[in-house]
């Protein structure tokens, strides 16, 4: 410091300044300001979505809360449910998001109904690839758990009072600045669709002759499903033994009763027909006529699986794909009757049925 102040001081003698010495520069400031980017949401979906069956109805291969791997196309009914995982991320702070929900409407992107909430997943680090998450050209490589977070999205679909037809369903995010982000992957679902049988002719024998073969005219039984829904029937069909309901001292061959044993039927369905029957649990006869089980019910008395299917041709997996029908598909069916010898009597108490299962 001595030295310094001898240097100015030499100075000022030298200049003929002023000897105000020890002055200094006065200087201006300048105004910082800076505002952070109000940065909304990024969700990604991770893994496959699963769909699972309720406790209604079980099929051939789900139960209650399992995956239905048969379900094959966007519809989904009353109990069964839909679950994502996703990954959201918010550069402002993972406690900035306010909330993160499932939505249906009637367009794709943000703004729809909130029907679910989802909940916080802490329990899963690390980015999954399948999330493929990026933002434009970055990709995001590493978890950060001050700003990403794993949620876990399960929409359960209700009853067709407040769930009914075609709706687009996403994963949205929104912060406490109500900016939202909604993943890429929309999907279009059918809920609650109506499931329904189409049934065109009738089985009728007329003048029917004892201890010979009697053959009905042809009729298309078709699945109604609602047209869009995508809705796969598996189809099956059962039957009663007949009566005479009229006091006719009926006799076939040996009581008042027509047994079912004595009906049969060929079916044709695409490429495929009952000559290629599989004779799974039945049995059908030269010309491609099957045997028909008794049933009053689905799986009532006994399952219907690989014994009551229309048609058991061309297997994959647990089902026979000729077997089943999409939404205004229709089977051809021709009902064969060998009438015992003796008989007499108009049977026409009895029932054949037909069943269709939504797979």
């Amino acid at each position: 410091m001595k030295k310094l102040l001898a240097v100015v001081v030499l100075a000022t003698l030298v200049l003929g300044v002023l000897p105000a010495v020890f002055a200094t520069s006065i200087g201006s400031g300048v105004g910082v300001n800076i505002q952070t980017e109000k940065f909304p949401p990024q969700v990604w979906m991770c893994g496959a979505r699963i769909v699972a069956d309720d406790a209604t109805e079980p099929g051939r291969i789900s139960t209650d809360g399992q995956e239905l791997i048969e379900r094959i196309n966007n519809y989904a009914f009353e109990g069964e449910s839909v679950t994502w995982t996703v990954l959201v991320m918010d550069k402002n702070g993972i406690n900035k998001v306010k909330d993160v929900f499932a939505t249906i409407g009637d367009s794709q992107g943000a703004g729809n109904n909130i029907e679910v909430n989802c909940r916080e997943d802490l329990s899963r680090q690390g980015i999954d690839e399948s999330c493929n998450a990026r933002i434009q050209e970055e990709y995001i490589t590493q978890f950060d758990s001050a700003i990403m977070r794993y949620y876990t999205c399960t929409l359960t679909v209700e009853t067709p009072e407040s769930m009914y037809g075609e709706y687009w369903t996403t994963v949205e995010a929104v912060d406490l600045d109500d900016q939202s982000g909604v993943a890429a992957e929309n999907e279009y679902w059918f809920f609650n669709p109506v499931v329904a049988l189409k049934i065109d002719g009738e089985m009728s024998f007329e003048n029917a002759r004892p201890g010979a073969d009697s053959y009905s005219k042809t009729m298309l039984v078709g699945n109604d499903a609602d047209a869009g829904s995508g809705v796969m029937l598996d189809m099956f069909i059962s039957g009663t033994d007949f009566y005479d309901s009229s006091s006719s001292g009926a006799m076939c061959p040996t009581t008042n009763q027509l047994a079912l044993s004595n009906f049969r039927y060929f079916a044709t369905s695409g490429a495929y027909s009952t000559k290629q029957d599989a004779e799974v649990g039945r049995n059908c006869d030269v010309e491609g006529y099957c045997s028909i089980n008794y049933g009053i019910g689905f799986n009532d008395p006994n399952p219907f699986y690989n014994s009551a299917e229309i048609i058991q041709a061309q297997p994959v997996g647990p089902y026979y794909t000729a077997n089943v029908l999409a939404p205004g598909a229709e089977m051809a069916l021709t009902f064969k009757l060998s009438l015992p010898e003796p008989c007499n009597g108009d049977f026409d108490s009895g029932k054949i049925y037909f069943w269709g299962e939504a797979i």
